[in-house]
């Protein structure tokens, strides 16, 4: 068993609370993303579970095991960091062998390791050059190779694309999902971007000022989101949240005071509607974005193709009920639409 538990931990500096009561759990052979914005805890919390900060509350278990004092040597985890971590004086056969050296594995074993995972990441003819000679994705296939060598069944990844150009990403992207069920890792993965966790997430820890906002399936924070930040964390262009007294559209059951939650996919056009007028179009190819206003409201309407509207167009837009969401004026999710 080697999945990862983590129970009501905190992290304090000073005043600040940069961890608040975080507890999730984590399955063998899984991979679960830590996503937030910037300050908002999930590298910390990737660096308690290393080992590499102190806990000051709580617990960290993995594979069973009260892991929370240990030395991180002792934990079973493999880490990927942002900046490759890479030796510069090393090549990259010194590079990925370099932490099997220092544990004294045995050399026959460490050439074995070497030779599957150079073929797992296509590093094989990339063995003699030193890290300043490697584009950026390769140096990121170093440091994959080095956790694929190290054998360890936990692997943590710290915003390991976040220095490589879109396209690079989405091939690493592809790469790393493929290592993590390949080799059976329980795998947390801590990054900003939306589009990562969609398309390579098990299941999701939103994270807003060191605690909690939700956690589940991609499919369920996207569909679903607990809150107003939820639903527009996630999502191109995020969903668009009114204040329902303002919007002179169909009548929901509420006091007035609460907020409508509608994603700009779901919005279309139609010759009767909310009234709106067109602020800025953005043709996309696949697709086109339209910034419309409502009175003092803003929304983005997300239609497939391209229209001939162009900013200052007067248009009517609709929705169905159906994919309405409702949100009270705290920002919490309601049941009924």
């Amino acid at each position: 068993m080697t999945g990862i538990e983590i129970t009501h931990l905190v992290k304090q500096w000073g005043e600040l609370r940069a961890v608040d009561d975080v507890s999730f759990t984590v399955d063998e052979g899984t991979l679960t993303v830590l996503l937030g914005p910037s300050g908002c805890g999930k590298s910390t919390i990737l660096r308690m579970i290393a080992g590499l900060e102190t806990v000051d509350g709580g617990e960290v278990h993995i594979g069973g095991r009260n892991v929370t004092r240990q030395d991180p040597a002792e934990r079973g985890v493999s880490m990927v960091f942002q900046s490759y971590a890479l030796f510069p004086h090393l090549n990259v056969r010194e590079n990925i062998l370099f932490g099997l050296k220092v544990r004294r594995v045995e050399p026959k074993e460490r050439e074995s390791r070497l030779t599957n995972a150079v073929r797992m990441v296509g590093l094989e003819a990339l063995l003699d050059r030193k890290p300043a000679q490697l584009s950026g994705g390769q140096r990121q296939r170093v440091a994959l190779a080095r956790t694929v060598v190290a054998n360890q069944p936990v692997c943590l990844m710290d915003e390991p694309l976040s220095n490589l150009d879109a396209k690079l990403r989405a091939e690493m992207r592809d790469e790393i999902h493929r290592l993590q069920r390949s080799l059976n890792l329980t795998m947390v993965y801590v990054t900003h971007d939306q589009t990562e966790a969609m398309s390579m997430a098990d299941q999701v820890v939103l994270l807003k000022d060191g605690q909690i906002v939700q956690i589940g399936s991609p499919g369920e924070l996207y569909e679903q989101p607990a809150t107003d930040f939820a639903a527009q964390f996630l999502g191109t262009p995020p969903m668009n949240v009114l204040p329902i007294a303002e919007l002179e559209t169909q009548d929901f059951t509420s006091d007035g005071s609460c907020f409508l939650g509608i994603r700009p996919e779901k919005i279309r056009l139609a010759d009767s509607g909310l009234a709106v007028e067109v602020s800025a179009v953005d043709y996309m190819g696949a697709e086109t974005v339209l910034r419309l206003r409502h009175h003092d409201n803003t929304l983005m309407a997300r239609i497939d193709g391209r229209t001939d509207a162009v900013p200052g167009d007067h248009l009517h837009i609709v929705w169905s009920r159906e994919d309405v969401h409702l949100f009270s004026k705290e920002g919490i999710r309601l049941g009924d639409r």
